[in-house]
């Protein structure tokens, strides 16, 4: 299993007690859908090994207390600020105008006029407004990620059509 099969989880962040628990941050807006988690990978000298819990439980908001199965206490301190991650496989398909961040990266986008604007490079969700950072012929553009403004995502063809305001690209492409 390498990092392109898998998808970010999250961090473990810091030792929680001196039993052998561990607090980690999950990096996501439904922390409830990890509840019943029984495993994750996390990364160790370039290689992602499986960790299976042995304790698991929901932790303020989008954290969770866990104990690993096979790790003492005096190992939880090699783990903490290790990153998470889990199968792309895992994830449920979805449809329509929803999307993962990672599954949109090269994918074309078009304006409402039908015409190419550029090709995502990534999604920076690190903001309070995520945005699409598209490369138009070598000039980086930014563009909110806004529900309405998404008309349409063709998984086939890679590509995205958006509703694109009047002049928002004229500030990138004069």
């Amino acid at each position: 299993m390498t990092k392109n099969d898998c998808y970010y989880l999250g961090k473990v962040t810091k030792r929680h007690g001196f039993k052998g628990n561990l607090i980690i941050h999950l990096d996501t807006d439904e922390p409830e859908l990890y509840d019943t988690l029984e495993a994750v990978f996390i990364e160790q000298d370039g290689t992602l090994v499986p960790f299976f819990f042995e304790t698991s439980q929901p932790y303020q908001g989008t954290k969770l207390l866990v104990k690993f199965e096979d790790v003492e206490d005096e190992d939880v301190d090699k783990l903490i600020n290790r990153e998470l991650y889990l199968p792309l496989k895992s994830l449920p398909e979805l449809s329509g105008t929803d999307f993962y961040y990672h599954e949109i990266v090269g994918f074309t986008i078009y304006d409402q006029s039908n015409t190419e604007v550029g090709t995502i490079k990534s999604v920076n969700d690190s903001a309070a407004q995520a945005y699409f950072e598209v490369d138009a012929n070598g000039k980086e553009i930014l563009i909110p990620m806004i529900d309405e403004w998404i008309l349409e995502v063709n998984r086939e063809e890679k590509a995205m059509l958006i509703q694109i305001p009047d002049g928002l690209l004229d500030i990138y492409l004069g």
